[in-house]
C-alpha cells in the first residue's frame, strides 16, 4: 500500500525542514515547495493526499495558491490546510472562503499538527466511503462521486466545503440544521473556526444557485427548500 503524500508549502526552509522530519517519522511521504507557484505546479505533479500551506509567502500567496488549486480540475479537491501565524477570526474566514478544509495556526507544536492531520485524512476516507449518488433538487443535480454541481444546464464551480454545505442541506429538504451541527458534519470538531465561516460559505453559495433555495432559521441555522 502506497505512503500518504503531503506537500508542504512554505518560504522558511527551517519550518519546511522541521514538518518535513515530523511528518517522516509518523510515516507520511512528504514533498516540498519554497513558494506558491511553486506548490502549485508540485500539487500538479505529486496530486498529494494533502496540501500543508502558508499563508504569508512573496509572490503568490496562500490564498492565490490554494484557489488555483481549486481551480485546477485535476487536483481540485485536494486537501488544503493553511498554516498561518495570524489566528483572528476575519484571516481564518478568508481561508476557508478561498477554499481551504482546515488552518492550523503557528507556532506549529508536532503533535498537535499530526493530529489535526490524520483527522482531515479519516473524515475524507469517510466521506469517500459513502455510496456515490446523485441526489436531484430541483433544477440543480448534485453529483456526489464527481463533486460537481449542475444548475439546469450549466455546471456550478463550487470548493470542497461549498460543495459538503450544499450536500448537507439538501440531503434532507426542509430539515432545520443547527450552525453546531453544520459545523460538526463539514468542519468536523477537531476544526475551530470563526462564527462567521458558515455565513460566509452560505453567502457563497447563494450567490451561485439564488437567493431562494437555502433558507436561514433566525437564530438556529439553515434549511434546503425545494
Amino acid at each position: 500500500m502506497s505512503k500518504i503524500t503531503i506537500l508542504v508549502v512554505d518560504d522558511d526552509p527551517d519550518i519546511r525542514e522541521f514538518i518535513s522530519y515530523n511528518l517522516a517519522k509518523e510515516g507520511f511521504h512528504v514533498e516540498t515547495a519554497k513558494n506558491g507557484a511553486d506548490g502549485v505546479a508540485m500539487c500538479k505533479k505529486h496530486k498529494p493526499d494533502l496540501v500543508l500551506l502558508d499563508v504569508m509567502m512573496p509572490g503568490m500567496d496562500g490564498m492565490q495558491a490554494c484557489e488555483a488549486i481549486r481551480a485546477t480540475p485535476e487536483i481540485a479537491h485536494t486537501l488544503i490546510a493553511f498554516l498561518s501565524a495570524r489566528g483572528e477570526d476575519y484571516a481564518q474566514v478568508a481561508g476557508f472562503d478561498s477554499g481551504a478544509d482546515d488552518y492550523i495556526t503557528k507556532p506549529i507544536r508536532p503533535k498537535v499538527l499530526v493530529s489535526r492531520i490524520k483527522a482531515l485524512l479519516r473524515r475524507n476516507a469517510k466521506s469517500e466511503e459513502v455510496k456515490s449518488s446523485i441526489v436531484v433538487r430541483g433544477d440543480l443535480t448534485i453529483d456526489q462521486e464527481k463533486y460537481q454541481v449542475c444548475q439546469a444546464d450549466r455546471v456550478v464551480e463550487m470548493p470542497r466545503k461549498e460543495f459538503e454545505l450544499l450536500q448537507l442541506l439538501a440531503s434532507k429538504p426542509g430539515k432545520v440544521f443547527s450552525r453546531d451541527s453544520i459545523m460538526d458534519r463539514v468542519w468536523g470538531t477537531e476544526v475551530i473556526v470563526g462564527g462567521r465561516t458558515i455565513d460566509v460559505h452560505i453567502r457563497k453559495i447563494r450567490e451561485k444557485i439564488g437567493d431562494n433555495r437555502i433558507k436561514t432559521i433566525k437564530g438556529v441555522g439553515y434549511k434546503f427548500e425545494e
